[in-house]
């Protein structure tokens, strides 16, 4: 009887997680005996997948951040492609997380082992020199902005733009009403979400300043609500954070709240779907910063405007991040009959147009399985 080879998946964060764990409980209904296994986090293994590494332990950000991680990630690699030279792998799937996932599919690639990359490498920001190689080393991109298709396609890389993926939780999108009601906030004063960050370098970085910005509106506007949008298993010290922590319920803090202030990233896309306005917030240490103005070649940091093509969301990065300021921007949001709140709202409404339909997940798991035959 021949042996039914498995699907490696590899994740390096919550967001790649999510993800991946909806392609890999796609492919569990279509083929209930495919072995799933990689490294990933609690919903991949909940879809199915057989966790060889979590991703928790591998989460980084930043150029410098990043080196604490090298000694785990070569184990890790060393791991991977034992496992693609033992024949038993039919696919590799994956995620993002580039600086680790092109070496995988180098790997891949020896082995003779396809390679399906969902959620590929930002090469529109930096990174360029990649494109020649996810043209020689992926056998499938299914990319989730709707620019990314051509970019790729005309440097060889076989891509197909599958919509985003946070387009799927719409049908679960709470009324705002009832989103607060659930949250335990008055529905009829103004609410501010804070997302600081899903990594603790990130909140370490931003908990401060985001706080003060907080204080400094509720000293404006003293009926103002806040809530802080947290990870699950991310702790934040109560001496910081003098407002409830909401843990893994991104989608019911955004619906509920007036306005948002948000660090940039996967967040605003998930802000441009709930439609909530928000001002973006950015700070990483000086040598990553340093590095990353000589190597972005992209005018946003975040993903809104960047789809947008255009400041659809105040950006405030690493010194420009200064509470007085980021209040400013966030005050005529929270006014519902404002002209700012107004043009944000259409901006949102336009990104949203632009991410596609849903089912990209379902769309990936075909693609998979065409690979697998």
């Amino acid at each position: 009887m021949q042996q039914v080879r498995e699907v490696l998946f590899v994740v390096g964060e919550a967001s790649g997680d999510l993800h991946a764990a909806k392609v890999a409980a796609a492919l569990k209904a279509a083929e209930p005996d495919r072995p799933l296994v990689g490294a990933g986090g609690e919903r991949m293994r909940a879809a199915g997948v057989t966790l060889l590494e979590h991703s928790e332990r591998l989460a980084a950000i930043g150029f410098v951040e990043v080196l604490r991680h090298i000694p785990r990630h070569y184990a890790l690699l060393r791991t991977l492609k034992a496992r693609l030279a033992s024949g038993k792998v039919g696919l590799v799937i994956l995620l993002d997380y580039p600086g680790f996932n092109m070496r995988v599919a180098e790997a891949a690639h020896a082995a003779g082992v396809p390679v399906l990359y969902y959620i590929t490498p930002q090469v529109w920001a930096w990174g360029a020199d990649r494109l020649p190689k996810l043209a020689a080393w992926v056998s499938k991109a299914a990319v989730i902005l709707p620019f990314e298709e051509a970019l790729l396609r005309s440097h060889g890389v076989d891509a197909t733009f599958v919509g985003h993926p946070l387009l799927d939780r719409i049908s679960e999108l709470p009324e705002p009403a009832a989103a607060r009601a659930s949250l335990g906030l008055r529905p009829e004063a103004p609410v501010l979400a804070v997302f600081p960050g899903s990594r603790r370098s990130e909140i370490g970085r931003h908990m401060g300043p985001f706080m003060a910005t907080a204080r400094e509106l509720v000293r404006r506007h003293p009926t103002l609500q806040v809530v802080v949008s947290a990870a699950p298993g991310i702790g934040i010290d109560p001496s910081a954070c003098p407002y409830p922590v909401i843990r893994g319920a991104s989608f019911t803090v955004l619906r509920a709240a007036t306005a948002g202030l948000l660090k940039s990233g996967t967040t605003t896309l998930e802000a441009a779907v709930a439609g909530l306005p928000h001002v973006i917030a950015y700070r990483t240490s000086a040598m990553s910063y340093a590095i990353a103005r000589r190597v972005v070649k992209i005018p946003h940091i975040g993903l809104v405007n960047v789809v947008a093509g255009r400041e659809v969301s105040r950006e405030f990065v690493q010194d420009a991040v200064q509470p007085s300021a980021v209040a400013d921007a966030i005050e005529p949001l929270l006014v519902l009959e404002s002209a700012e709140r107004a043009r944000a709202l259409e901006g949102l409404a336009a990104v949203r147009g632009r991410l596609g339909e849903p089912g990209a997940s379902e769309r990936a798991a075909a693609y998979a399985r065409a690979l697998l035959t």
